[in-house]
Parts: structure tokens; C-alpha cells; sequence
């Protein structure tokens, strides 16, 4: 058996199409243009690569994007007055904040700045409040990318034991949270692994599905994946590689080339969750504007 790659960048580019007919049936309805303040402290290279991919995108789905860039030893009272401003600003109906922020800064305070009505990637504790009790609320990106892969790549999660291997508050949690719930997109058995769980793979291999943010590379391999399984690889790490110009390469959480001979379906790294990523995080503030 030899996995099928679910191509997250075909997937995407659905969505996105999707976004900017919803973003011109605003316009000449209402006279609305959807707008996303992008916020970026630092030069964390990685980072700017992602806000960059970010404006672009939504400039071509018809959205009005603005970057707001700062340097790096800038005090986490001014990032907070800012974003205070873009929640009082007309022109944004989605504000986003690039991870990881300066060390000075406490995630939690710049995040809980953010207005819940303009919470584009789903972040706020109040937003994240709202999902687990499956009120209506934008779901964090690369979540709601994980299930709209599963949708529309034919591998839906009602039924299903989804395993997910990481504990975040932007992957791991939300993720477990909305495939749990009773609903058409979701009705899945969830169980939750960490780095505390142990034998983790005494759970991976119970996996129909299996999702890995673990943001450790190659933690997943072929011996801890059931035949057949779908899994969803979130990993997004860089590792070095002398072959290449860059002295380095992207790889996931997953073993790829040994676990695709195991499973059924397979998302590579990258062109797997990461398109899938900033897709969402467009449907978002579209969602946020309407």
C-alpha cells in the first residue's frame, strides 16, 4: 500500500476561490470590502515569509490587507495600544497577531487584546471559549484547515478515532475540541496524546486518523500507524540538509516516506495543512464581516 497525498494546495485554492466570491457578494451587496490587519514584531525570517504570504493572498481573494511592522525591542504596551486602535478601525473586520512574539512580551496579554468580533485566527480566550461549547466563533486557522482537508479529500471524521499528538492552544487543543462535537463536521472519538502520555504509540496505532503537532520532526513513524489510517501531519520544522543551497529543509511531524507505505492517505510536508492555513484564516475574516 502506497498512501494517496491529499494536495492541500489544489484544496486551498478552492477555498480561496470560494473566499473571494463571498468577499465580492459583499462588496456589491453592502458596500463592504473585508479587511485584515496583519501585525508583525520582529525579523524572525520565518515570520515575515508568513505575513507576506498572508497579505498577498488575501489582496488576490479581494480582501483589503495592511501589514503593521515593528521592531523587535518594542514594548509590549505599544503592541497592545495598537491593536486596541485596529479593534476602533473601520477599515478591519479581522486582526492577526504573528507568533512567536519578542521574549518581553506575554502572548496572553497581546492576544486578549484583541477584539472577539475581530478575531480572525480564532485565538482570544473568548473565541477558544465559544468553540468548545460549539457556539458560532472563528475556529484557529490551522484547525479549521485540518478539518476542511478531511471534508473535502473524502475522509470525514463522524465515526471515526481521531488521535491527536500535540497539546497546543492553537493546534492541538481546538483541534480535539471541534472534532468531538456533536455536528456534521465533526462527531469523531477523539483522544488527546502529549509528551506525557506514555507509549505513545500504544494510541497512534488505534488511529483511523491521526494528526501529528507535535513540532518535533519525524516523531511519527511507520511502526506507529495502523494500516490504513489517514494522517494529518501539522509539523512545520526546519532541519538541516547539506544538499540544499539554503543548508536546510522543511519537513513534518511524520516520517513520510516510511509511514505513506503504511497509510491510506497522507498530507505531505509542506503542501499538506500549511496552504490550508492562511485559506481559513481568509475565510475567517470574511466570515467576521458578514
Amino acid at each position: 500500500m502506497t498512501a494517496i497525498d491529499i494536495d492541500g494546495k489544489a484544496i486551498a485554492e478552492e477555498v480561496r476561490m470560494e473566499v473571494a466570491a463571498r468577499s465580492r457578494r459583499l462588496k456589491e451587496d453592502r458596500g463592504v470590502t473585508p479587511g485584515l490587519a496583519l501585525v508583525l514584531v520582529g525579523e524572525n525570517p520565518s515570520s515575515l515569509s508568513y505575513v507576506k504570504s498572508k497579505g498577498d493572498t488575501a489582496e488576490q481573494a479581494g480582501l483589503y490587507s495592511d501589514t503593521f511592522r515593528f521592531p523587535e525591542n518594542t514594548t509590549q504596551d505599544r503592541i497592545i495600544s495598537h491593536v486596541l486602535d485596529l479593534n476602533n478601525d473601520p477599515r478591519f473586520h479581522g486582526i492577526l497577531v504573528q507568533l512567536p512574539l519578542p521574549s518581553q512580551m506575554s502572548e496572553g496579554s497581546v492576544m486578549g487584546a484583541i477584539e472577539p468580533a475581530k478575531d480572525a485566527d480564532g485565538v482570544t480566550a473568548t473565541s477558544l471559549g465559544r468553540l468548545m461549547r460549539g457556539e458560532p466563533t472563528p475556529w484557529p486557522a490551522t484547525p479549521a484547515g485540518v478539518v476542511e482537508l478531511l471534508h473535502r479529500a473524502g475522509y470525514p471524521p463522524a465515526g471515526k478515532h481521531v488521535v491527536v499528538c500535540g497539546r497546543s492552544n492553537i493546534v492541538g487543543k481546538p483541534v480535539a475540541n471541534i472534532l468531538m462535537q456533536k455536528n456534521d463536521r465533526a462527531n469523531a472519538t477523539v483522544t488527546l496524546c502529549h509528551t506525557g502520555t506514555p507509549d505513545i504509540a500504544e494510541y497512534t496505532r488505534q488511529a483511523d486518523i491521526l494528526i501529528a503537532a507535535m513540532g518535533v520532526p519525524h516523531a511519527i513513524t511507520a511502526e506507529m500507524v495502523k494500516p490504513g489510517a489517514v494522517i494529518i501531519d501539522v509539523g512545520n520544522n526546519w532541519i538541516p540538509d547539506a544538499s540544499r543551497k539554503s543548508g536546510r529543509r522543511l519537513v513534518g511531524d511524520v516520517d513520510y516516506e516510511g509511514v505513506r507505505e503504511v497509510a491510506a492517505a497522507i498530507t505531505p510536508v509542506p503542501g499538506g495543512v500549511g496552504p490550508m492555513t492562511i485559506a481559513m484564516l481568509l475565510s475567517n475574516t470574511v466570515w467576521l464581516a458578514e
